[in-house]
């Protein structure tokens, strides 16, 4: 266990705090919540095999203490999201299929966009405790979608769109354009925060069905219907949006959701032309926040807002991720810790997903012009069916003894 003496000697982690401007009659207790916050967090770290001494060590955290932080983070949010959820838990539950009432041959995938505070939203909320990693609850802009089959009424998977980050270098460097660009027309991408499918469509490569939906006709109308008119959140100038581009990134290394997602079709020529395709374009590794719990990303937001720090509350380039990332550093410095225990050095795979064929030359400002041509949803789940469904079901037919009363119990498991 850590405690105070502990502290003093973890040198290479820690500094002087900086001056909080607490008022001088409340200024000791400042001083404990601080000393407590710092203690708290060096405990935390350590729980995940983060060394007391960072000269040490390579500074970043394990794999398997990411998946340990996981743990933690999913069962908070499993907590809170089963009690919410309770007065719709049984029916929601019956949106799950058994493995008996899948027939592959019959699957008809139907995209159905999410609502907060109605069913679709809860059952999306609840579908989303399956996943290994926690999931956002997205930033900004926000799509958010149900596949489910029409053939029996059960839930193949979600995935669901967000803002992306302002600064992303694997990006940045294959799409070539400049800072100025980017300020312009990131309004026209999107990044996806959460895409699969749930069991027992997991099994038989449902997956890769619902990532290869995101690039239909239908996504790319509900966005120019929803975002035709938008505001640029760092300009701030309105902007008519077109989706060109969509970025998703893995949770933990090489995916094998996203690694080779590629559907063609034969034109009336018998000459392949692409539906839909993933491409991997860089990776990215370093600093992140999801090593720190929520409950202390809320203490340490708390100091900030004491101390009438600017990003306590949000700043002009609005609440996303990099907002949260720079209040944790932040907060961290206020604190006397090294902001070097936000770096994990985990690689982790950024793939791209283009909307329009000339996606490169419009958001690099050559053409003002865009291809939006896409195929529609029904072209993609007929292929997606043959190329990955179809023949995994007919090799691995374990998915029929599924039983959805597990549902629950695999929300709980890494």
């Amino acid at each position: 266990m850590i405690n105070n003496n502990d502290v003093k000697m973890i040198a290479p982690i820690l500094f002087q705090p900086q001056e909080l401007n607490p008022r001088e009659d409340d200024h000791r207790q400042r001083e404990d919540e601080v000393q407590s916050l710092r203690i708290d967090i060096l405990k935390h770290f350590q729980s995940l095999g983060l060394p007391a001494n960072l000269e040490e060590s390579t500074s970043t955290v394990s794999k398997e203490a990411i998946r340990t932080s996981h743990r933690l983070q999913k069962l908070e949010i499993f907590q809170h999201e089963r009690e919410a959820l309770a007065p719709y838990w049984e029916h929601l539950l019956t949106y799950f299929a058994n493995g008996s009432e899948v027939q592959p041959n019959l699957i008809n995938p139907e995209l159905i966009p999410v609502i907060s505070g109605d069913e679709t939203g809860y059952l999306f909320r609840m579908a989303a405790l399956l996943w290994s990693v926690p999931v956002s609850k997205g930033y900004g802009r926000r799509m958010r979608y149900l596949v489910l089959d029409h053939s029996n009424g059960k839930l193949i998977g979600i995935f669901a769109l967000g803002d992306p980050v302002f600064n992303l270098n694997a990006r940045d460097s294959w799409i070539g354009w400049n800072v100025n660009d980017r300020k312009e027309r990131l309004v026209h991408m999107m990044d996806a925060y959460v895409v699969g499918a749930v069991p027992p469509y997991s099994q038989i490569l449902g997956g890769k069905l619902v990532a290869s939906l995101i690039g239909s006709e239908e996504i790319s109308r509900d966005f120019t219907n929803k975002y035709s008119q938008s505001e640029g959140i760092i300009s701030k100038q309105h902007k008519t949006a077109r989706l060109a581009l969509v970025t998703v990134t893995s949770a933990l290394g090489r995916s094998s959701l996203y690694n080779r997602l590629k559907l063609t079709s034969v034109d009336e020529h018998n000459e392949k032309q692409p539906l839909v395709e993933l491409l991997k374009i860089g990776s990215t590794r370093g600093y992140g926040h999801f090593h720190l719990s929520n409950s202390l990303f809320d203490r340490l937001r708390e100091l900030l807002v004491e101390a009438k720090h600017p990003y306590a509350s949000g700043h002009k380039y609005g609440e996303g991720p990099n907002w949260r990332w720079r209040v944790i550093r932040v907060g961290l410095k206020e604190i006397g810790l090294d902001e070097d225990l936000i770096r994990h050095g985990i690689i982790r795979e950024v793939y791209a997903m283009p909307m329009a064929t000339n996606f490169r030359e419009f958001l690099c400002g050559e053409t003002s012009d865009i291809n939006l041509h896409r195929p529609t949803a029904i072209e993609i789940s007929k292929t997606a069916l043959d190329r990955w469904v179809l023949p995994r079901a007919l090799r691995e037919p374990e998915y029929r003894t599924f039983r959805r009363s597990t549902i629950e119990e695999l929300m709980h498991q890494e």
